[in-house]
């Protein structure tokens, strides 16, 4: 691997890791706040990202950098007073991951390109559980249109710099 190929793929695996380390808080907050009908729903997912998360800290290690450190909070992108917004944001913290595994499938290679596309199909399929709305490529920004400008999620993701739901 060219050191060019390693240093993207670095990068996508620190901008996965911080969309992860989003997601986990995110789900903190959708746990408080969702209905009981769906809470064990809001709790496999959290375990989900919490193994990614973890995953992703022993694959930037593996690689010889210093993995990207959680926020002590983010800032969310609305307001999450009951259950509904609680699916809302669920919704939308699942379609942000699924744009940062996108970009890791195309920086990726071999078993953790295959793996980074397993963690893409997981969100989407979370995403639409979440929203009821499915998007023809999840994850993909130019094909979506879910991601754009400043809403697509970053290598210094936030809960509030996930994707938009689609309403």
């Amino acid at each position: 691997m060219s050191e060019e190929t390693e240093r993207a793929e670095v990068t996508a695996l620190q901008a996965a890791l911080a969309a992860e380390h989003a997601a986990v808080y995110g789900y903190g907050v959708v746990g408080g706040r969702i209905g009981e009908r769906r809470r064990s729903e809001a709790r496999a997912a959290y375990d989900a990202h919490r193994a990614r998360r973890d995953s992703l800290v022993r694959a930037v290690r593996d690689l010889g950098a210093v993995p990207v450190a959680a926020s002590a909070a983010y800032a969310l992108p609305f307001p999450v007073a009951d259950g509904t917004a609680a699916v809302r944001l669920a919704a939308r913290l699942e379609q942000g991951v699924a744009g940062v595994y996108a970009d890791l499938v195309r920086a990726a290679t071999g078993a953790r390109r295959a793996e980074a596309a397993g963690a893409l199909r997981e969100a989407a399929v979370r995403a639409v559980r979440w929203s009821g709305e499915s998007v023809a490529f999840p994850g993909l920004a130019e094909r979506s249109d879910e991601r754009t400008g400043a809403a697509g999620t970053t290598p210094s993701a936030s809960a509030s710099s996930t994707a938009p739901a689609r309403r």
